[in-house]
């Protein structure tokens, strides 16, 4: 069940934001910005906006299938100073991974090349990443809100200045599409950490 109004904001890649939109991506693989590595990465809220960054992202850590496509995501940034809010979405597993090989069991679920997973796994040489599979949802219309110099930052999340309206959000997959990504993912990431 999601919230019928909320503040809170998770940044992610915005070619990652596509593909979770498309249905292509049901999980994140996490491991906080600079200002967070001295407690780590939180699973701080548990139905949030995704909220599209450019920051750091780059085509090299991604897999080749889709450098095309973050080529066109570069091109179609909106203006500065904005910020556009329209995916939804609700954690329904969050795991904190702490065997790199058992990552490798994901390839083909997420776009991150595997070079960018093991940095990932591995930044300021504190092993461990958090894998949270999500339920995305998709408002019906766009909300564009102005950038403030608080949400700028290596952070992952943000309290918008405003709470947006999650009525007539629709799942992008079907109830039982999702179910058997998250059987699968679960399946995949057996034993592999524990629940965060």
């Amino acid at each position: 069940m999601i919230s019928p109004r909320s503040n809170a904001a998770l940044k992610e890649w915005a070619v990652v934001c596509r593909a979770l939109a498309d249905g292509r991506q049901t999980l994140l693989i996490r491991k906080g910005g600079i200002q967070e590595i001295k407690d780590g990465f939180q699973v701080t809220h548990r139905d949030f906006w995704l909220f599209p960054t450019y920051v750091h992202q780059k085509a090299e850590d991604l897999v080749p299938a889709v450098h095309a496509e973050f080529e066109a995501v570069q091109t179609s940034r909106p203006s500065s100073g904005t910020v556009p809010f329209q995916l939804y979405a609700t954690v329904e597993d969050a795991v904190k991974v702490m065997d790199l090989e058992r990552l490798r069991a994901l390839a083909g679920t997420h776009i991150l090349s595997w070079d960018c997973v093991a940095a990932r796994y591995h930044y300021r040489n504190k092993p461990g990443v958090h894998v949270m599979t999500i339920r995305v949802y998709r408002r019906p219309t766009l909300v564009t809100l102005k950038n403030t110099p608080r949400y700028d930052g290596c952070v992952s999340w943000v309290d918008l200045d405003q709470a947006l309206d999650t009525e007539g959000c629709v799942p992008v997959l079907s109830d039982a599409e999702f179910g058997v990504r998250l059987a699968d993912i679960r399946a995949r990431l057996a034993g592999a950490g524990i629940v965060a």
